[in-house]
Formats: C-alpha cells, sequence, structure tokens
C-alpha cells in the first residue's frame, strides 16, 4: 500500500541527505585543500560546496534514483497529480532551487554589498578618483561593478537598503516555510513547494501518523509564534535604532553649527546684559538667566534680586556653568 508521506518522514529525510551532502562537502573540500593548499580552498570553499551538492542531486535526483535519504525512511517523489514521478525538466528545476539559486543570492548579496559599501567609501575619501576593481574578477563580480558603476549616489543609497532587507527576509521567509511545513505536513523544502514535488510512502496506512502529525501542528504554532514575537522585537529593535542614530545625526549638526559659529556669535543672545560684551565665565542665576560671573558677583554685592526679571535669590544658588559654549 501507499500513502502519503508524513512529516516525520519528510524530516528524517531531509536530515539524513544533509548528512551525506556535509560528508561529500568535507570531503571535496579536504581534497582541494590537499591539492591546492589552504588560501586556494579559503577562496573556492563555497563553489566546492555547490559542486558537491550538485552532484550528489544529479547522482541521484535527476538520475532517476532515490536520494539516500529517501530510501532510508522508504518514499518517493510524485509530482502534483501523485501518479507519477515528477517530469526530468522538474526535477532539474528543482536541483537549481535548491543548490544554484541559494548560492546565487548570498554570493550576489554579499558582492553588491560590497561594491556599494567600497562605492561610499571611495566617494567619501576621493571624489574624483574612480573605484578599484575588487582581488579576484568573477563574472557575478564585474557584472554587479558594472551596474552599480551607473546608479546615482540615491540610487545606490536604496540598493544598499534593499540589500539590507533582503539579507533579514531570506532566513525570515526559511523559517516561515518551516513552520507552515510543521502545521500542513507537506513541502519541507522551500524548492520542493516551488516545483509541486510531494511523496509517497510503501507498506503503510494513512493513519499511522495522525498522533505524530498533531505533535508537528502544535510545533508548527509555537514556531510561527515565535517567528511573529521575533519580528516584532526585530522591528521595535530596528526603530529604535533608526530613532538614536537621527537623535545622533541632529546631535552632531548642532554640534557643527556651534563650533562653526561660535567665532561669528557675538549677537545678543550671547552677551551679558550687565556689560554689554560677550559673556565670559556664564553663569546661571535660579530663574534661568544667564551673565558673566564677574558681573553677576559684582550685581549680588548690592542687590540679592535677578537684573532682569527682579526675583529673590541667594548668591550661594548662582550656577557657575562649566563647559557651555553658547
Amino acid at each position: 500500500a501507499m500513502a502519503m508521506a508524513g512529516p516525520a518522514r519528510l524530516v528524517r529525510c531531509g536530515q539524513k541527505d544533509e548528512l551525506h551532502r556535509s560528508g561529500l562537502r568535507s570531503g571535496a573540500g579536504a581534497a582541494l585543500h590537499g591539492l591546492a593548499g589552504a588560501k586556494k580552498w579559503l577562496e573556492w570553499r563555497k563553489e566546492i560546496e555547490l559542486l558537491s551538492d550538485v552532484a550528489y542531486f544529479v547522482l541521484t535526483t535527476l538520475s532517476g534514483y532515490q536520494t539516500l535519504g529517501e530510501e532510508y525512511v522508504n518514499i518517493v517523489q510524485v509530482d502534483s497529480t501523485k501518479k507519477r514521478v515528477p517530469s526530468f525538466f522538474r526535477r532539474a528545476v528543482f536541483i537549481a532551487l535548491h543548490t544554484v539559486v541559494p548560492y546565487c543570492l548570498e554570493k550576489g548579496l554579499l558582492h553588491l554589498e560590497r561594491e556599494l559599501q567600497t562605492e561610499a567609501a571611495e566617494s567619501r575619501s576621493s571624489q574624483n578618483h574612480p573605484a578599484p576593481s575588487l582581488s579576484s574578477g568573477t563574472l557575478m563580480r564585474n557584472w554587479i561593478q558594472k551596474q552599480v558603476g551607473e546608479l546615482t549616489e540615491q540610487q545606490k543609497k536604496t540598493v544598499l537598503k534593499v540589500v539590507y532587507v533582503l539579507k533579514q527576509c531570506v532566513p525570515v521567509l526559511h523559517r516561515l516555510h518551516l513552520a507552515v511545513f510543521y502545521i500542513s505536513g507537506t513541502f519541507y523544502h522551500l524548492s520542493k513547494r516551488i516545483t509541486g514535488i510531494t511523496y509517497l510512502h510503501f507498506g503503510g496506512l494513512e493513519g499511522e501518523d495522525q498522533s505524530i502529525r498533531s505533535s508537528y501542528k502544535f510545533l508548527g504554532m509555537i514556531s510561527l509564534f515565535h517567528l511573529l514575537l521575533t519580528i516584532g522585537v526585530q522591528m521595535y529593535s530596528f526603530k529604535q535604532k533608526q530613532r538614536a542614530r537621527q537623535e545622533w545625526k541632529l546631535h552632531r549638526s548642532l554640534a557643527h553649527q556651534q563650533n562653526t559659529t561660535k567665532e561669528k556669535t557675538t549677537g545678543r543672545h550671547s552677551r551679558c546684559t550687565l556689560c554689554l560684551e560677550e559673556r565670559r565665565h556664564t553663569t546661571a542665576t535660579p530663574c534661568g538667566h544667564l551673565f558673566c560671573w564677574e558681573c553677576i558677583t559684582e550685581w549680588c554685592n548690592t542687590r540679592t534680586e535677578c537684573p532682569l526679571c527682579r526675583e529673590k535669590f541667594h548668591p550661594q544658588k548662582l550656577i557657575y556653568l562649566r563647559h557651555y559654549s553658547l
């Protein structure tokens, strides 16, 4: 008898496949490390991992065989009709989505972010010099460099924000998909959901996994709640960071304005109303009016009131303002 494979089988299958894939990746990496040395291994590590993953799926799924994980839990791939094995094209698309697309997305975002940051640093340091090309010239990197070169400064800032958002969204999307899988019990991988590849298992009744399936549904609900909570916290912290950044910019611009106008401003705001000159050693009365230290202390020798608003105060209440610059 054949029935739809339950979530427990799909998880075990995914874990087993991941175990064999990681073994193949580490073996290929060790071979490159031994042949070409540590520098080349570090440079080509991601590409070797991609080739290992592609090789694993080409030799199993694309060739029409079960993967080692599928064989382990006794399940077989079927298309959306649940009566046929997926077509060669569908399997090829699944492999591309599962291995090549994540690699390209990760590399593309990384190169794009680096290029935009390099451009920004270059434009800050020297306006006239063109940005130097990055060390190892790959096709993707050169193409990104060319595209970035054609953007305006405002567009570059916008693209950098989009890159940041995408980098945050990709893990969130994976977590959301995993929560949906736990609830629905089908499509453990996003690539299989897109291509519509599901599983049937041999020699089992459909009802045998009902208790496990309900446990997975509960786990899915918890995962979804946790994800929403995480997104909420991230958005709150992002808003706090934005607010702090804006406050810092405002503070910095105010400080800059004060520094640039310090020499020029000898207007009425920075003058003492007693000597009619620029205040020296600014001192505040309890009512908040500002005078020179010498002027107000001299005034207090004869009168114990504010020269401006006539509010009475004791001379001991005078506040000498250290580091006051206005």
